[in-house]
């Protein structure tokens, strides 16, 4: 009996520490994204970056129909330093191909965005373009989707 209670107590000690070594890895990796986008947002404050110019872009391809080989579809992001832009995603199939443009205002989308778009609006927004993956972990800003400005 004194033998399984030490087993157990040991199991669930391992799982513990194997727990905080992932949640450590992973705040470490949100605090340096946040850094990168203070630094980011302290050049535009300074007044080093045009606000209006397009500055952070990314790609990333993936098959969404599961039909084609070579992940034909794409979303790309065109962000301004202040956060604004367009996201435009192109859905190809075999037989037909349509194009969506989802606006971008502050960083966050105005309309629900898909998972591959919502990676690569983060990827451009941490200015981790132009090209990205689905595998890349990147920091999430969560679903907000701020009123139109008036």
């Amino acid at each position: 009996m004194l033998v399984a209670v030490a087993v157990a107590g040991l199991v669930a000690g391992v799982a513990g520490l194997s727990i905080a070594v992932v949640a450590h890895n992973r705040v470490n990796q949100v605090v340096d994204e946040c850094g990168a986008m203070l630094r980011r947002q302290l050049q535009l404050s300074a007044g080093t970056v045009d606000g209006h110019a397009l500055r952070d872009l990314a790609i990333v391809h993936y098959d969404a129909l599961k039909e084609m080989a070579g992940h034909r579809s794409f979303s790309l992001a065109l962000i301004n330093a202040n956060g604004d832009g367009v996201v435009i995603s192109s859905i190809n199939g075999r037989t037909e191909t349509r194009t969506y443009a989802k606006p971008v205002r502050d960083g966050h989308p105005l309309e629900k965005l898909s998972p591959e778009e919502n990676q690569v609006l983060r990827a451009a927004r941490l200015g981790k373009g132009p090209v990205v993956t689905m595998d890349d972990p990147l920091a999430d800003f969560g679903d907000r989707t701020p009123s139109p400005r008036a």
